[in-house]
C-alpha cells in the first residue's frame, strides 16, 4: 500500500482555556472550514464563520439579525450597542451587512474578550469598539441618543442577571437610544414563562411598540428555549419580521399588538428592587 497522502491543511483542534466567568472551548465547526462554536462551562454561547460573517448558525442569533437588517435601510451605517459580547458575532454580521457602521460590545469578561480577539480575530477595517465591564455599566457610558440599537444577549451561567431585568436598566436603554431607535434582547424561558411574562410587561412599561419572536413550542410553554423581544417608540416592520420567521429553518411566530399584552397573563414589570436572575435552563437543554 503507498503512503497516504499529506494532508493540505491541519485539521483545526479546540481551544480550551479558563475565563472570567467559567471554562471557555472553542469547537471548530467540522462542516465549514473557519467556523467555531463557543461554549462557556459546556453551554453555547455563539458560533462565528471568520470567512462569512453573514452566516448566523444560532437560531436566536438569526432572528436578532432580522432585527438587525430591518432597523434601518438596506445597507445604511447604524450605531449600534451590543450588551454581551460572546465572540462578537453579531457585531461581526452587523460590520458585514452595514459597512462604516459603529459598534459599542460590551462584555464584561476581559479574558474572554482576549481569548476571541486572539483566536478570533475582528476585522481590523471594522468599527468596533470592546468595553470589558459590566452591561449596565458600560451602557451608562453611552451618550444620550448615539445608538439606532441596542442588542442586549446577556448570561451569566447560562442566566440574565437581575440587574439587566428591570424598569431602571430599560430607562438606561432608552437614554442611549435615539428617537425611534430599537431596542432587541435576547430571553430564555421555559414553563411556566413567569421570566417572559415579567420581561414583555416591563418592556410595555417603557416602549409603545413590541413584538415577540419565538418558536411556538416555547410560547405555548411546552420547552425551554430562546425568544427575541424587539421594543421602539415607532411601528415596528412586524410583517416582514413575520415572513422572516416563518421561512427561517426552524420557523418561528411573531406576537405584537393586543395578543402579546394578553400573552403577558397580568404580569407586572420588573423594578430593581424585585428583580431576580432568569431561570437556569435544565441540563437536557444542552445534550
Amino acid at each position: 500500500m503507498g503512503k497516504s497522502k499529506r494532508r493540505d491543511k491541519a485539521v483545526a483542534e479546540p481551544v480550551v482555556e479558563p475565563v472570567d466567568g467559567g471554562l471557555a472551548e472553542l469547537i471548530p465547526d467540522r462542516e465549514r472550514p473557519n467556523a467555531w462554536t463557543l461554549l462557556i462551562d459546556g453551554a453555547p454561547q455563539s458560533h462565528v464563520d471568520l470567512d462569512d460573517p453573514r452566516h448566523l448558525s444560532f437560531e436566536y442569533q438569526r432572528r436578532l439579525g432580522h432585527v438587525i437588517d430591518l432597523a434601518a435601510p438596506a445597507g445604511k451605517p447604524v450605531r449600534a450597542v451590543h450588551l454581551g459580547g460572546g465572540a462578537f458575532t453579531l457585531a461581526r454580521y452587523l460590520a458585514a451587512t452595514r459597512p462604516r457602521s459603529t459598534q459599542q460590545v460590551v462584555e464584561r469578561d476581559a479574558a474572554l474578550v482576549q481569548l476571541v480577539r486572539r483566536k478570533l480575530p475582528l476585522d481590523p477595517t471594522a468599527r468596533i469598539r470592546v468595553r470589558s465591564v459590566d452591561a449596565r455599566e458600560g451602557l451608562a457610558k453611552v451618550a444620550d441618543g448615539w445608538a439606532d440599537l441596542v442588542i442586549a444577549d446577556v448570561f451569566s451561567g447560562a442566566r440574565t442577571p437581575a440587574h439587566l431585568t428591570s424598569t431602571e436598566f430599560l430607562d438606561e436603554v432608552r437614554r442611549a437610544l435615539k428617537p425611534g431607535g430599537h431596542y432587541a434582547a435576547n430571553l430564555a424561558d421555559g414553563p411556566p414563562l413567569a421570566h417572559l411574562r415579567g420581561q414583555i410587561a416591563t418592556a410595555a412599561a417603557r416602549f409603545t411598540e413590541l413584538a415577540l419572536v419565538a418558536d411556538p413550542t416555547v410560547l405555548r410553554g411546552k420547552r425551554f428555549g430562546n425568544a427575541v423581544l424587539v421594543a421602539s417608540d415607532t411601528p415596528l416592520p412586524v410583517a416582514e419580521l413575520t415572513r422572516r420567521a416563518a421561512s427561517d429553518p426552524h420557523p418561528g411566530r411573531v406576537e405584537h399588538g393586543k395578543s402579546l399584552l394578553d400573552f403577558t397573563g397580568g404580569a407586572v414589570p420588573v423594578t430593581d428592587a424585585k428583580a431576580v436572575a432568569s431561570p437556569a435552563p435544565p441540563p437536557s437543554v444542552f445534550r
